[in-house]
């Protein structure tokens, strides 16, 4: 069985900057960037049990609205 990969900070945003057009604004690439940042974020809460489901949040939305 083959190992994972596990890519440091400064190499997936390496990546992330290397995968925009040459004419990118900086504030595209800082929004790429976050973008990916937020997407690592859930992926690790996901990994760790950090999460709710659907039917929880819609009993959460709906404490809110009375």
């Amino acid at each position: 069985m083959q190992q994972a990969h596990y890519q440091t900070p400064k190499e997936i945003m390496t990546s992330v900057i290397a995968s925009q057009p040459t004419d990118a604004s900086y504030e595209e690439i800082m929004k790429e960037l976050y973008f990916e940042r937020m997407i690592e974020r859930g992926l690790e809460d996901l990994r760790n049990n950090r999460f709710i489901t659907h039917t929880e949040m819609e009993h959460r939305i709906r404490t809110w609205q009375k």
